[in-house]
């Protein structure tokens, strides 16, 4: 297909929902429209996800410009193109030093944090924890290194963020002039929501194996998967990385055994069975198994949090 209309028409929902909640429900039911608008918030950025993949189109161009003004304020949808699609280099997935959505650490570097810091990354280590501070830190860490970046002279992150804001003049005049909702309450609530959201499937998405296949889960039954546009089947995704969103249950049901067997059983019924697993409890230690010095936290310890916390069927 030239154009695949389903993805065109969520992204038309996407826009629309975010403004009638923003205009028509904000100053009637401001509660329900600022949870509104962060599910939209979290819906865009999957949106984001499928465009950067070639997605909806054949043009690239085009489908940057259908999804370049981001209500959820942050990343700069050309800087996530480039990190995303670095992250798409399997061989690497997880490492901390290659892989630029992994939540591991190297132990050297872990360990030369101050104690506030560690204790933080392992709070984010479980999913409350991520869903708390994870979207701030994300944030943070995307703002400081990027600022440090165009400190030293890349011109080329310095237009991506250019780019970005100009895209974001029509969201903020849309949320100051036409909604009237404060920015402070806007990123507080609909941007931490939204991002929070994402993360319940970003959490255990990946997890270090000695082989490629065995680092990226399966969630197979869940009401979150049209929001998160199918990517809980994320191995599915990973190996047909061009396949839109709306073919993702279908190759994942032709075929459930071998996806089963092929990324060794890390397979979830729900997100709801990782929260109950660890939802307070570290999913694993922050540093890295593969770049690790010493034994003191080794994932083997028997008294250490749970790495394999999936089922095989």
């Amino acid at each position: 297909m030239r154009v695949e209309w389903k993805t065109v028409g969520l992204i038309g929902f996407t826009y629309g929902g975010w403004v009638l909640a923003g205009w028509l429900l904000w100053p009637v039911l401001p509660g329900p429209a600022l949870v509104i608008m962060a599910v939209l918030v979290a819906l865009h950025a999957s949106l984001v996800h499928e465009c950067i993949h070639g997605h909806p189109t054949r043009t690239r161009v085009i489908n940057e410009l259908l999804v370049a003004a981001n209500p959820g304020l942050v990343w700069p949808y050309r800087r996530f193109r480039t990190l995303h699609l670095r992250h798409h280099h399997d061989a690497h997935l997880t490492d901390p030093f290659e892989d630029p959505e992994s939540y591991y650490r190297a132990h050297w570097k872990f360990r030369n944090l101050p104690g506030w810091a560690r204790a933080v990354l392992r709070f984010n280590n479980t999913m409350a924890g991520r869903l708390v501070v994870g979207p701030w830190l994300g944030a943070l860490g995307l703002l400081s290194g990027d600022a440090r970046a165009i400190w030293r002279g890349d011109r080329a992150i310095l237009r991506d963020w250019a780019l970005h804001l100009l895209g974001l003049v029509p969201v903020l005049a849309t949320i100051i002039l036409v909604f009237g909702i404060p920015i402070w309450l806007y990123v507080l609530t609909v941007c931490w929501g939204g991002m929070a959201l994402i993360s319940i499937r970003t959490f255990a998405e990946h997890r270090w194996a000695e082989t490629v296949e065995g680092r990226t889960i399966i969630v197979e039954k869940t009401p979150l998967g049209w929001l998160f546009l199918n990517n809980n089947l994320h191995i599915v995704h990973h190996t047909h990385p061009a396949a839109p969103w709306y073919e993702l249950p279908a190759l994942f049901a032709r075929d459930r055994d071998f996806w089963v067997t092929y990324n060794q059983g890390y397979v979830f019924d729900n997100y709801w069975q990782l929260f109950r697993r660890w939802g307070f409890r570290q999913k694993e230690w922050v540093d890295h198994p593969a770049l690790h010095v010493g034994t003191d936290m080794h994932l083997a310890l028997s008294d250490g949090p749970e790495t394999d916390g999936s089922r095989r069927g």
